[in-house]
């Protein structure tokens, strides 16, 4: 998991290095990587000081490091050279997804990472299962956000994208109103509803794209949004299981905006 294959800076060869989160990569030189990190480097991976890694800050920033200083729970690295990494797509999507079941959910975040959203959204509608509050108890956010971070390791990106704090569905309209909005229904589902394909030539900058729960959507939820001007689109005449959907969608749509 997050290993990268990259240049050598001394001498030019190919070597497979291990990807770390590094916040504060941005102040250069000596960086101390986060305690879950390090633990990870020392005791899963076992490397050691002088072994190479590549590091990144969430922000886009990457660099070639030698592991510097190992001590109980800290951890120093090196910054030997900035390195490029996986570039981000040109259109930036926010996946709003209705809240799912048990690990379900950690797929789905999973998934959209590598996929190149630039957020997560999630929401609770009139059928979700899962309740907001159980999103407060049960330390969902916090595993989310591990969640990125792992998803980025392994894909190459270094932008760390946010998990925004669990929204009510008619927050959300209102929060994202005047943006390009796509909310994926059952075929037949609404009177004004298109198919994916109508969107081939365009590449918009920004895409809110809305997922539904288990349970579909309400018909006042899709009234409700089609009348605050989301595009209500379907994936053809399938109907999509909703912790596959988001991935699905956001491949196509990268496909049909040409941003591969």
């Amino acid at each position: 998991m997050g290993q990268l294959v990259a240049f050598g800076p001394a001498a030019g060869t190919i070597h497979n290095v291990h990807r770390f989160y590094a916040p504060a990569l941005a102040d250069g030189g000596l960086v101390e990587l986060p305690e879950d990190e390090g633990q990870h480097l020392t005791r899963v991976l076992r490397l050691g000081e002088g072994d190479s890694i590549a590091i990144f800050d969430g922000k886009g920033h990457e660099a070639l490091a030698r592991v510097a200083s190992i001590a109980p729970r800290r951890v120093h690295v090196q910054v030997v050279e900035p390195r490029a990494s996986a570039s981000e797509p040109r259109v930036a999507v926010t996946l709003a997804q209705a809240l799912l079941k048990s690990d379900k959910m950690d797929r789905v975040i999973r998934d959209a990472v590598m996929l190149g959203v630039t957020a997560v959204q999630p929401f609770v509608s009139r059928r979700t299962d899962v309740p907001m509050k159980a999103v407060a108890k049960g330390g969902r956010h916090d595993r989310w956000e591990r969640t990125v971070i792992a998803s980025v390791k392994q894909c190459g990106r270094a932008v760390v994208p946010p998990v925004h704090e669990t929204q009510e569905f008619t927050t959300l309209l209102e929060s994202t109103r005047g943006r390009n909005r796509l909310m994926f229904v059952e075929p037949g589902a609404h009177a004004h509803v298109a198919d994916v394909s109508t969107l081939e030539g365009q590449r918009p900058s920004d895409a809110v794209v809305l997922i539904g729960p288990e349970g579909g959507w309400d018909s006042q939820e899709l009234a409700d949004a089609a009348a605050a001007g989301v595009t209500l689109l379907s994936f053809g005449g399938r109907v999509l299981r909703a912790d596959a959907a988001g991935a699905s969608v956001i491949s196509v749509l990268r496909y049909v905006w040409q941003d591969l």
